[in-house]
């Protein structure tokens, strides 16, 4: 009897752990190190005026995420296949061109924040770090296998407890955060709408888009389902385990985001410090406020989530080229297999690296990427919603009504904010 009750637990969780998987790498490769960045910026310039956005960002997230999922899981395509029998080609090649773009500029930045956190806590020059990395990630993305690079990338989303800790080192006035988290404050400027628009831009991504539906498509070829054909369709069971994966995911994506403006407002905010552009400079002002313990954490945090982040940045991209010209594409193959899609793997990494020595700020850079992507992404994010509708182009599997709805609120959410961001 009282074996049963020990176990029972245990039992519980199984079915929650084995469901886990490209939702929760997905969800956690959204608090990259540029992403940090501009949660920190919103919390040193807004204080808690912004941290409501985290309860609006999750269910939006959620429901983009398990649309992108199931895309995948029921056609057998990633994204951009889907969007190419759908679309002009034309139409098309701008999405991806822009991704690669936006993606090479993201990656830089997220280059230069871990090289500058691993100085600190080294204090070797962060331009051996932003080559190091670089070398480290582009080797292992090319060496390793799909299901290996998953494993390793699922283990890293553990840094990412970092921030919630950081939050509960220093946060002392837990009511006035619950108010602020409760009852929303409306932006009424030009910059809080931009960081409005930056903020939706860096949790509801386009290059995630892409990455989601691909890695249900290298999930398939793990489990032996090598052609389009075998993988179409989906079983219930399985549209369901994905939508805990992806809720699981998005959850944790939107609660590290919520700490990170939480920290940077009671800490930086409340003491006048709103001139924040790097997340290093976030790392070195809270250093004084909360103490060394809470710095190194957000530090590292910063480090371990790029590991998780290039990856996805990178590889998002090339599977969208690789599907929109049809090249030979996928994490478990060989470089000699697909040689194309690595190319644009390498090709984002080391113009990445390029920038960071080029004198250009990437994070400077980087806010406007996330601007941008934020006025992108409704435009893509309607070309979703047209595909999830198509019965024929989903096997007779479309998105739920409750989904497709969610997905269009957070479109036209998206585009007023976007609108807001040139005309208040």
């Amino acid at each position: 009897m009282s074996v049963s009750k020990t176990r029972s637990p245990l039992r519980l969780l199984r079915p929650l752990l084995k469901s886990l998987g490209p939702g929760v790498i997905t969800g956690a490769a959204d608090d990259d190190p540029s992403g940090i960045a501009t949660y920190s910026v919103a919390g040193a310039q807004l204080g808690t005026a912004l941290l409501w956005t985290a309860l609006l960002t999750w269910p939006l997230m959620t429901a983009v995420q398990i649309m992108c999922a199931r895309i995948g899981m029921v056609t057998g395509r990633g994204m951009a296949g889907n969007l190419r029998r759908r679309f002009p080609k034309w139409l098309l090649g701008i999405f991806v061109l822009s991704l690669l773009i936006a993606n090479t500029i993201n990656i830089a930045a997220d280059l230069a924040g871990m090289a500058d956190a691993a100085e600190m806590l080294t204090t070797v020059h962060s331009r051996v770090f932003v080559i190091l990395f670089a070398v480290l990630i582009s080797a292992a993305t090319v060496r390793l296998r799909y299901q290996q690079i998953a494993s390793a990338l699922k283990w890293l989303v553990l840094v990412l407890f970092a921030y919630p800790i950081t939050a509960f080192v220093v946060v002392t006035d837990w009511k006035s955060v619950i108010r602020a988290t409760f009852i929303p404050t409306m932006p009424h400027s030009k910059d809080e709408w931009s960081m409005l628009v930056a903020i939706l831009g860096t949790t509801i991504s386009p290059y995630l888009f892409f990455w989601q539906a691909s890695q249900e498509i290298e999930e398939g070829k793990a489990a032996g389902l090598r052609s389009v054909e075998s993988r179409k369709g989906a079983s219930p069971q399985e549209l369901q385990s994905r939508q805990i994966d992806v809720g699981v995911g998005s959850f944790f994506s939107n609660l590290v985001m919520y700490f990170i403006i939480l920290t940077t407002a009671i800490t930086l905010h409340s003491h006048g410090i709103t001139k924040i552009e790097t997340s290093r400079q976030a790392a070195e002002a809270l250093r004084p406020f909360a103490g060394r313990f809470a710095a190194t954490l957000f530090t590292v945090g910063i480090v371990g989530v790029g590991f998780l982040a290039i990856p996805t940045l990178a590889g998002s991209a090339a599977y969208a080229f690789a599907e929109t010209f049809k090249w030979r594409q996928g994490l478990d193959k060989s470089l000699k297999q697909a040689r194309y899609f690595y190319a644009i793997i390498l090709l984002s990494t080391g113009a990445a690296v390029c920038l960071n020595f080029a004198g250009i700020n990437p994070v400077k850079a980087l806010y406007w990427t996330a601007v941008i992507n934020g006025l992108l992404a409704p435009f893509l994010l309607l070309a979703i919603l047209i595909v999830a509708s198509d019965r024929k182009m989903m096997e007779w599997q479309p998105s739920s009504r409750l989904g497709w709805g969610i997905v269009a609120v957070a479109t036209g959410m998206m585009f007023i904010a976007g609108v807001a961001m040139f005309v208040v």
